[in-house]
């Protein structure tokens, strides 16, 4: 694929030292070790999985930056009287998944998503949350922000968005942060960025410091290029998206705020799991014959297990495209047990049956892996609605 031009002042310093660095890093020889799942993984290590695991970047109709499911914490409780600590988080898409692995403390989790720019948003969101002293450091930079002036670390996650709903976007802190993003990934960790890597970064981050905390699933559908390598066309304007402050302030259902801005000692679990290279992303197509089957080999290789694997409504375009055999053909080489769910977000317009709990109608439900595969090898998945209509 076409390398784009850089764009919008990363300096030429810091981005010729990283070019310099991935000119002299020499490809780690892709082995993956067996025996239990690591307690963390090396920089080359980590960097190898992402390399091997990945596949070229195909398209999505949006660009996905955050979430629009305004109940994904609805399934929170659920999950964490389930969890099985030290097993494997599988996900899809942006930072939700960081919710979600939280409430389930998996030992290491996979993020596989057919863009190339959700791989490079999760790479933004690792620098930004390891760089990061707490929730106030981390939303200041995400947003180019100022520190607001009477936030600590004890302050609830509505006070630190209230406050910085006051503020505004500078220029010289979106400079310097992005700057430091890219040294610290590309140093610091020493991964061997594409160009088109880093271009992407600046992108994704410049939709968060333009928007702000106000940015929503459909913020950046006149920003982004159609053709740009990471993402594909963006979505369609919708009004009823909920915005990234409003995701973080949201609620498991029963009023307990579960994000993972939602306490420090949310953020700090979360700090650590990227310290400690836990969260691997990794460009793949659900339908394909790689990314999947190497996270399952992986983890089957290591005596593990998947505890969840969060589809969000992939399943929908799987469908739609024809292709949705071959997902739940992949789906059958994963290591499960009758305790592993998918966690998906569904719709009464696609056959669920159950209660609406959103403004839009949707819900986020819970569906036993191991029983989905036995009715796909038996025959009684046959459409869309055969999914969405199992969970009530």
């Amino acid at each position: 694929m076409a390398v784009l031009p850089l764009r919008r002042g990363v300096s030429a310093g810091i981005l010729a030292l990283a070019f310099g660095l991935v000119s002299l890093a020499s490809a780690p020889g892709f082995r993956v070790d067996t025996g239990p799942l690591p307690e963390r993984l090396g920089n080359a290590e980590f960097w190898a999985l992402v390399e091997g695991f990945s596949e070229p970047g195909g398209y999505f109709q949006s660009d996905n930056l955050v979430s629009n499911e305004h109940t994904f914490q609805y399934v929170v409780p659920t999950l964490e009287k389930a969890a099985r600590p030290g097993r494997v988080y599988l996900g899809v898409a942006p930072d939700q998944n960081f919710t979600y692995l939280l409430a389930l403390k998996p030992q290491i989790a996979f993020i596989v998503d057919i863009q190339r720019g959700n791989l490079q948003t999760q790479l933004m969101h690792k620098a930004l949350v390891e760089l990061s002293l707490d929730r106030v450091d981390f939303v200041g930079r995400l947003f180019a922000r100022s520190r607001s002036e009477g936030l600590t670390t004890f302050s609830t996650v509505d006070d630190i968005f209230l406050s910085y709903a006051r503020t505004v976007s500078q220029g010289d802190i979106r400079t310097a942060t992005l700057a430091e993003m890219i040294e610290h990934l590309t140093v610091t960790r020493g991964f061997r960025l594409a160009p088109e890597d880093i271009t992407g970064i600046e992108d994704i981050y410049d939709q968060f410091v333009r928007f702000g905390p106000s940015i929503t699933y459909s913020s950046s559908s006149s920003n982004l290029s159609a053709g740009r390598q990471g993402f594909g066309r963006s979505g369609r304007g919708r009004s009823n998206f909920p915005t990234y402050a409003d995701l973080m302030r949201r609620h498991d259902g029963t009023g307990m705020p579960r994000s993972y801005l939602a306490t420090e000692e949310q953020f700090r679990a979360l700090k650590v799991m990227q310290e400690r290279n836990l969260i691997v992303p990794v460009v793949g197509d659900f339908a394909s014959e790689k990314a999947l089957r190497a996270v399952g080999r992986y983890v089957r290789d290591h005596g593990a297990t998947i505890g969840a694997f969060y589809t969000s409504n992939v399943e929908q375009y799987l469908f739609r495209n024809g292709v949705w055999r071959a997902f739940y053909t992949n789906l059958t080489g994963l290591p499960v047990d009758e305790s592993s769910v998918i966690i998906r977000s569904v719709s009464p317009r696609d056959g669920y049956l159950g209660v609406p709990q959103g403004p839009d109608g949707r819900a986020n439900v819970l569906d036993p892996m191991a029983a989905l595969v036995r009715d796909f090898r038996a025959g009684r998945i046959t459409s869309y609605f055969d999914v969405t209509s199992r969970v009530h």
